[in-house]
């Protein structure tokens, strides 16, 4: 690297800032999985100073200043030094334009909000969670009031996930995937029905646990470097470089622990893989949350839901839970665990209806930002949409609008990210393919080439180039629902002779 006084000054200030973020990352992973109910004003109040203290030190004249002395073109455009000043000078001509203590409001109202969450969904008190949907769309309004007017006013917050990448994108892809999905879920339906009655069986969650993490100990999970708890919503977060915290949730009467664990595994993995040279800078994470996604999709699903994965590891499940799946052959459980069948729960629904709750989601967001949408008439919207798009009666709000956490935590922008996840995901995958034979190796129970192929090829890049230059480079094209149209039909499709 140049030696550069200035860039040295820019890295030490991107530092600090960043060690700010780990906390709050710290103090929003204590909450979810540790704190007792009684501390959620104190944890809201410290969020909030947090986010603010991040903020104020992110836009700080200095550190603009020094934005305005560097030059990225002065250096070779794959150079650590050129991102670093390209992508910072970006996230700051965002931050710059929001106060502080606007941040500070969203910290708190966010993590006053997921307090509530909780007691409400297992209440199935929609009631109850109003008012602080109705504060986080208040405090989103002002937000995207910082920016200046885009094509559309969604775009200002699908940016903060999906950088760079317009509505309008959006919506091509997802009114494409509608027009292929929903022929495809009639075709399989009138295929007849797939029994995975044995799958909601009685699953003691202490064998569960150890299954998961015999599973992910395979992946590339260790102790020295990873934590696995339970949580009421699975989530992944990274509070530093080599501390990296997934949970699960495992329930008593099906096995969906065991697919939560490796999708958080995979959103971990992404983490754990970024060039440890990128740590402490805006580099050091993931590209976006479209990518992340792709790759909690690829540990989940092209893995977990594979023939071959299952050639490996049926045998052992079979082994903890003898009553419930001695008498199941492997082709019969893995046509239970891909069945598709629309649902009420998105985290639970297969892989091809799983973009309709996607796709749901994404409108209402649309309609509520654009105050087409009242947030008191959401549950009654919701429940419209689920009959219209699954054919779903939704008997309560907790298995309705209350399910996901999302909207309670202010994360408006962050659904659409999810399909588009599972869209990259297959393009990633069909390129690394190319190089390894995944099949074989997955039926020896050997995962390391594929985790390897993805760090090197994905993963060490953190936020270097842009989402879509990233996936230009790993895939050679741009983001294309094509390849994972097929992937569906090849995979879930009845074969007729």
């Amino acid at each position: 690297m140049t030696e550069n006084p200035k860039l040295d000054r820019l890295k030490e200030l991107l530092s600090e800032v960043d060690d700010l973020r780990k906390a709050a990352t710290l103090l929003f992973w204590d909450q979810r999985v540790m704190m007792p109910p009684g501390g959620s004003e104190a944890r809201a109040e410290a969020s909030a100073t947090i986010g603010r203290l991040a903020h104020e030190r992110f836009v700080a004249k200095e550190l603009g200043s020094l934005l305005d002395e560097l030059n990225d073109e002065d250096y070779d455009f794959e150079s650590f030094e050129a991102s670093l000043i390209r992508v910072t000078r970006r996230d700051y001509e965002k931050a710059v334009r929001v106060p502080p203590s606007l941040t500070g409001e969203m910290r708190h109202a966010s993590a006053t909000a997921l307090s509530a969450w909780g007691p409400a969904k297992e209440k199935s008190d929609f009631a109850a969670l109003l008012p602080h949907l109705q504060r986080n769309l208040e405090l989103r309004h002002r937000y995207v009031e910082c920016f200046e007017p885009g094509n559309e006013t969604y775009d200002v917050l699908l940016d903060d996930y999906e950088p760079l990448m317009k509505t309008a994108e959006v919506r091509e892809i997802f009114e494409g995937l509608k027009r292929d999905l929903v022929p495809l879920i009639k075709e399989i339906a009138d295929a007849g029905p797939v029994d995975d009655s044995f799958l909601h069986e009685e699953f003691d969650p202490e064998a569960q646990r150890e299954f998961c993490y015999a599973v992910v100990r395979r992946f590339g999970f260790t102790d020295e470097q990873w934590r696995l708890d339970t949580t009421q919503h699975p989530f992944m977060c990274t509070p530093g470089e080599g501390d990296v915290r997934i949970t699960t949730n495992f329930r008593p009467n099906d096995l969906t622990s065991v697919f939560a664990s490796m999708h958080e595994f995979g959103h971990g993995v992404y983490e754990w893989g970024v060039d440890p040279s990128l740590q402490r800078t805006p580099l050091g994470s993931g590209v976006s949350l479209g990518m992340h996604e792709s790759q909690s999709r690829t540990w989940e699903n092209l893995i977990g839901r594979s023939r071959a994965y299952w050639r490996f590891f049926y045998p052992q499940l079979k082994d903890v839970f003898p009553a419930q799946l001695g008498s199941v052959d492997e082709e019969a459980f893995f046509r239970a665990v891909n069945k598709v069948h629309p649902s009420l729960i998105r985290i639970d629904a297969d892989e091809v209806t799983y973009n309709l709750h996607i796709i749901l989601r994404f409108e209402l967001e649309q309609e509520l930002i654009d105050n087409r949408l009242d947030p008191k008439d959401l549950p009654g919207v919701w429940n419209e949409r689920m009959d219209e798009y699954l054919a779903v009666e939704v008997p309560d709000d907790a298995h309705g609008v209350l399910q996901d956490m999302h909207w309670a935590g202010g994360s408006l922008g962050y659904f659409p990210t999810y399909s588009l996840g599972n869209v990259m995901s297959v393009q990633i995958w069909e390129r690394l393919k190319e190089d390894l034979d995944v099949d074989e190796q997955m039926e020896r129970g050997e995962f390391g080439e594929i985790r390897e192929w993805l760090r090197s090829h994905l993963y060490v890049l953190g936020r270097k180039f842009t989402p879509q230059e990233t996936i230009e480079r790993v895939t050679g094209s741009r983001i294309d629902a094509a390849p994972y149209v097929r992937y569906l039909r090849d995979k879930l499709a009845p074969q007729h002779a």
